[in-house]
């Protein structure tokens, strides 16, 4: 069976925390397409490594450092001119009780919010000027941008705001014809969600087996997602069909979430 085309080849797409589990196979999807990839990451190894299997551009950025976001909007801005599409889907996920005592630890909780959200804006602001009439903005969410969950306030609080900010930001450039849309991922199995599934067995003195168990019980379709499952989700959203909707949050749960 021939690939589907979403119509995305030879546009330009810019997308941070490229090395990680769900960025790699977004980044491996839009290639496939065609389009022409700008890759941010702070893991400077696999980064490398994943650009060069792609062929694609990348960079070692820290989107809390203006600096550099400054620097990377102008390669964008010599390379390409303008750009396409943006998914802002870097991010941050680790436990934040309330009753955390450890030194640092309001800190660490004000670290992931800005982390999650506040370089989804600084690296926004600074490539505004480079989306056309027509471009698509995609941030990373969660279900857990949906509801509450015990011991990941800060995670939650982040993913929250993504949420608001996607609503926000559709209304602000849809003058300019420029959509944003966010993604509501469910559990995907990665790196960063299992670590997330181990400190909850942990902190309920459960085995983690268990807790996934109870995890996909509450799914319509009991399995757990794989980074290669939202790929489709961003090619849809990054293509010309997906052009009536903007401010729109996309749950991708397998129906844990539906809403």
């Amino acid at each position: 069976m021939a690939a589907l085309s979403y119509g995305l080849q030879g546009k330009t797409v810019l997308l941070t925390g490229a090395a990680g589990g769900i960025g790699s196979a977004l980044a491996r999807a839009f290639a496939a397409q065609g389009a022409r990839l700008m890759l941010l990451d702070r893991a400077d190894t696999s980064l490398s490594m994943l650009s060069a299997e792609l062929d694609a551009t990348a960079a070692v950025c820290d989107l809390g450092d203006a600096t550099q976001i400054a620097r990377i909007a102008m390669q964008v801005r010599e390379r390409w001119g303008q750009l396409d599409v943006l998914i802002n889907n870097a991010g941050t996920e680790y436990p934040t009780p309330l009753s955390d005592e450890a030194p640092g630890a309001m800190a660490r909780w004000s670290s992931l919010l800005d982390n999650n959200v506040g370089s989804m804006v600084r690296l926004t602001h600074a490539l505004l000027p480079l989306l056309p009439r027509g471009a698509s903005v995609i941030n990373q969410s969660s279900i857990w941008g949906r509801i509450g969950v015990a011991g990941f306030s800060a995670y939650a609080a982040s993913k929250h705001a993504v949420v608001g900010l996607t609503r926000s930001l559709a209304l602000e450039l849809g003058p300019r014809g420029i959509r944003v849309n966010a993604v509501c991922p469910g559990w995907v199995r990665t790196a960063a969600a299992l670590r997330s599934l181990t400190a909850m067995a942990q902190e309920q003195g459960r085995s983690e087996a268990e807790v996934e168990r109870e995890i996909l019980s509450k799914q319509a379709m009991p399995v757990m997602l794989t980074p290669e499952d939202l790929a489709g989700v961003f090619l849809f959203l990054a293509s010309d069909g997906a052009a009536p909707l903007t401010g729109q949050c996309l749950v991708a749960s397998h129906g844990e979430v539906m809403a």
